[in-house]
């Protein structure tokens, strides 16, 4: 396994700006996504760079067996104020904090209290998002970290590697994904057999005894019915009558419905919202549900299905959610408008995703579902297709998808 750091500093960045803000920093994403990496690594580096001494920073992994006991609310914050022997700041970093009880209270305390500057990690749905601002009564700030980008994978293998070639670098990342571990090992097998120990313990496992699921069958069925459907539209239940067909009695709405918000609540699916551009009004039913690491989806299908089509969509929605963009799945007349993409500001970038725009009618085919949106928004194809054109009938603009993942601020300069 190379030994290279993997630098994760669009994070880091956003760790060092809360820094001393007097909000609860929390940090959430997938699991194995790096964020304890990321706190516990990297973030406590800088720390000792700052110029703080290493007394005045607290760490505690509460995931590991000699921790157990301080998963309980009131034996965390004594072990950890006990260790508070003068006036100066204190930087607390606790991870997997969803184990504790009553958390909330242990990190505002801490924070109020205490004067300590707090970072969380969690990783299900005691973080969710809805509901962090609630339950730290509007102090905190999350910070979302998703498996590596593509920019960061590129980065990793240029200080491993003498010289790195793009085309077969995305075809690995699009094959076994942007889990940190995965990018560091050497040989297919090896990320097979990690990926497989995710899939089946920390993810499945998990999730089973966290949502006291009882019907397992019909629960991986469930995850293997959206990993074979990224990019396509999907309902509970669409996923219940298919499901029902294929002998599945159980099978029903309600239960389905459940499952896929767990799988949105511990942050292994993303939920993309239909949105009628004409009607000005979300639709209820049919929405597009994209995961949060390619390789997780390929091997729970043992790599059986690859689509490049929709393995390439379901990357440029990553890539636009983890530079803040709001996103939503688009319906124009009877066409679809892959997604609506919100800038600050209110103004909108409408985005196809397609392979090539070459062969016949292909092209016409993918500008189609931006026909008779006269707004003045942009209008943007990504592509893999590798010319130098960009400009094409009627204002529509062409990008390639190298440019796209690999300069941050390439929609807004197309």
């Amino acid at each position: 396994m190379n030994k290279f750091l993997i630098e994760r500093n669009f994070y880091l960045e956003k760790l060092i700006s809360a820094m001393n803000h007097p909000v609860v920093k929390v940090i959430t994403g997938i699991r194995r996504s790096g964020k304890s990496m990321l706190v516990f690594k990297l973030f406590y580096q800088h720390l000792l760079k700052s110029g703080i001494s290493k007394d005045h920073i607290i760490c505690v992994d509460l995931e590991t067996q000699k921790n157990k006991p301080l998963r309980d609310s009131q034996k965390l914050y004594e072990f950890i104020t006990a260790k508070i022997v003068d006036d100066k700041r204190y930087y607390v970093l606790l991870d997997e904090i969803q184990l504790v009880d009553e958390f909330e209270d242990v990190a505002m305390g801490l924070m109020i209290d205490d004067h300590c500057d707090v970072y969380l990690t969690g990783s299900n749905a005691k973080l969710l998002s809805k509901d962090i601002n609630t339950r730290f009564r509007g102090r905190s700030e999350e910070i979302r970290v998703y498996p590596l980008c593509f920019s960061e994978y590129i980065s990793y293998l240029e200080k491993t590697e003498n010289a790195v070639d793009k085309s077969e670098a995305l075809k690995q990342f699009m094959l076994y994904g942007g889990l940190p571990y995965v990018c560091q090992l050497e040989d297919s097998k090896t990320r097979i057999n990690y990926l497989n120990s995710i899939n089946t313990t920390v993810l499945f496992r998990d999730l089973i005894e966290r949502y006291e699921i009882r019907n397992e069958h019909l629960f991986s069925s469930v995850i293997e019915f959206l990993c074979s459907n990224i990019g396509s539209y999907v309902s509970a239940k669409k996923i219940s009558d298919t499901l029902k067909s294929n002998g599945f009695k159980t099978a029903s709405v309600e239960a389905i419905g459940n499952y896929l918000n767990h799988l949105c609540d511990s942050f292994l699916f993303y939920k993309v919202n239909r949105y009628d551009v004409k009607g000005k009004a979300f639709l209820k039913t049919l929405n597009k549900y994209y995961i949060s690491d390619l390789g997780l989806r390929n091997e729970r299908l043992n790599f059986r299905q690859i689509e490049l089509t929709h393995s390439l969509e379901n990357l440029v929605y990553l890539e636009l959610i983890k530079r803040g963009y709001s996103v939503d799945i688009g319906k124009n007349n009877e066409k679809e408008i892959d997604f609506i993409v919100n800038e600050s500001g209110g103004n909108l970038m409408y985005i196809q995703v397609a392979y090539t725009l070459m062969g016949e009618g292909k092209m016409e085919q993918e500008l189609s579902s931006f026909k008779n949106l006269n707004d003045g928004y942009k209008k943007i194809v990504i592509t893999m297709d590798n010319d130098p054109f960009t400009q094409l009938e009627n204002g529509y603009k062409k990008l390639n998808v190298f440019d796209f993942l690999l300069n941050e601020k390439s929609l807004e300069e197309v």
